[in-house]
């Protein structure tokens, strides 16, 4: 079947030894169209950023890189500005015609913390080629907070594909006539475009901005951080904001999005010549998101946004990212707010679960 593999085929891989852990994967690491990857009990403090490259081992690279490494065995504390490597709990043995792609997940671009998967052999981020077999490792860079983390934790994850189900820009607009997408006009174009809303009804805050000098975040810790130590509010009346270069927002997109039960999506950062901004770390959306079926009425998508080299003016309505929209090979036998913890069902601008609610 082609399509991205569904929670139950994803056990049978499980099954079959194509995915591999030690400790076994838990039942709560299996999403509607991803796995959720546990960092390992060690993390590298390494000199820079890079990928094995074809031929060469991770673990090769590392004696090349290696400053020195953390046992995270009773919690440790990664440093903002530094980049480390952890090796994840879980392995691969894919089979021929299965691939795979990873992303952060959604608390973890939140916090602006960069994560990111890489393999033997590997010539690009979070991509893992059909019929590999090896380790998994997450490269993590905190850029706006320094975090405690302990083995077993769940900062990225990892949706298997068969084939190739992207749909053109005919098929989502047939989709879109029949199950609509999006709460207003659909913008398709290499996908359905996400647009900024910068006039919230009945307030004129409209997103967070980090602070540059803040306290650990304990990443087990939900619920437990006050907002205004780590972010300032950013408000606007007249629907736009200016982006400062290396500052890092949280705002939300204008549409209400829906993903319908046999879909699935992915963020695209939209093109770099429309601004000196990169928009949206945390990439994957599940099956049922937004969707009335998974008791949905719409999520809002929350934009995470960098400003690069230069300021630039941030308008309302404008175009700062795309989905992407992928088949199921087969219906999910659980959707995204359906009886399973989902944290951002529903949403509209919001943090991520590690800070109170505001008021």
């Amino acid at each position: 079947m082609t399509g991205v593999c569904p929670n139950q085929q994803i056990e049978a891989m499980i099954g079959r030894g194509e995915i591999s852990a030690s400790p076994d994967v838990l039942p709560a690491q299996i999403q509607p169209a991803s796995l959720d990857l546990r960092l390992g009990t060690v993390a590298y403090r390494v000199r820079a950023s890079f990928l094995a490259g074809e031929g060469r081992t991770v673990a090769d690279r590392l004696t090349e890189f290696e400053m020195h490494r953390i046992d995270i065995t009773g919690g440790a504390v990664l440093e903002k500005g530094c980049v480390y490597l952890v090796p994840l709990m879980e392995s691969l043995a894919l089979p021929s015609g299965t691939n795979a792609v990873a992303n952060a997940k959604s608390s973890t671009g939140r916090l602006d913390l960069l994560t990111r998967t890489i393999t033997d052999g590997g010539t690009e981020f979070d991509r893992v080629p059909s019929g590999y077999t090896g380790p998994l490792y997450a490269e993590i860079c905190p850029r706006s907070f320094s975090v405690l983390v302990r083995p077993g934790m769940r900062l990225n994850q990892i949706r298997f594909r068969q084939g190739q189900a992207v749909l053109s820009d005919d098929e989502l607009n047939t989709l879109h006539a029949d199950s609509p997408l999006v709460d207003g006009p659909a913008v398709i174009h290499d996908g359905l475009g996400f647009s900024v809303d910068l006039q919230l009804p009945g307030t004129d805050l409209v997103g967070y901005r980090a602070k540059p000098h803040t306290g650990v975040i304990d990443l087990d810790r939900i619920g437990g951080y006050d907002p205004q130590d780590y972010w300032e509010e950013v408000r606007t009346k007249d629907g736009r904001i200016i982006l400062d270069p290396g500052a890092f927002y949280i705002l939300v997109s204008r549409e209400a999005v829906h993903i319908p039960p046999l879909y699935a999506a992915e963020m695209a950062p939209y093109l770099a010549m429309v601004g000196e901004f990169r928009v949206h770390y945390a990439g994957f959306f599940d099956p049922g998101f937004g969707h009335a079926e998974a008791g949905g009425a719409g999520s809002r998508g929350v934009l995470e946004v960098r400003c690069h080299e230069a300021p630039f003016v941030l308008e309302h309505g404008q175009v700062v990212g795309r989905l992407v929209y992928e088949r199921m090979a087969e219906m999910p036998t659980q959707l995204y707010g359906a009886g399973i913890a989902s944290n951002y069902q529903g949403q509209g601008l919001k943090l991520s679960k590690h800070f109170k609610a505001p008021g």
